[in-house]
């Protein structure tokens, strides 16, 4: 009986985190673009990266910093979409001008 306990819990943690991953939503970048991802919520902070053309990106918080202008509009919105990894969400496209993740703490 215990063995079964251990099974079924072990199938549910299992369950809880495909779950978990699959609810991870990803947003695509601006068509034709090439975005900078930036080690901050700013212009002026240094580029990590450059995600190409036709990606999407998952947005874990966002935050205000500069103000870019870009395809969806111009915005002071950035998103982080990976650990201290920003892109300005003028070049994301959320459906919203405003949040649609947690703010970053």
């Amino acid at each position: 009986m215990a063995t079964e306990d251990i099974q079924i819990s072990g199938t549910e943690e299992a369950a809880e985190a495909d779950s978990s991953a699959a609810a991870t939503r990803t947003y695509p970048v601006a068509p034709g673009h090439r975005v900078n991802v930036r080690s901050g919520p700013g212009t002026h902070y240094s580029i990590v990266r450059t995600l190409p053309e036709g990606a999407s990106v998952p947005i874990y918080c966002q935050r205000p910093g500069d103000s870019v202008s870009g395809p969806y509009g111009t915005t002071s919105l950035w998103d982080c979409i990976a650990n201290a990894q920003y892109v300005s969400d003028a070049y994301v496209k959320t459906g919203s001008d405003g949040y649609v993740a947690p703010r970053c703490s």
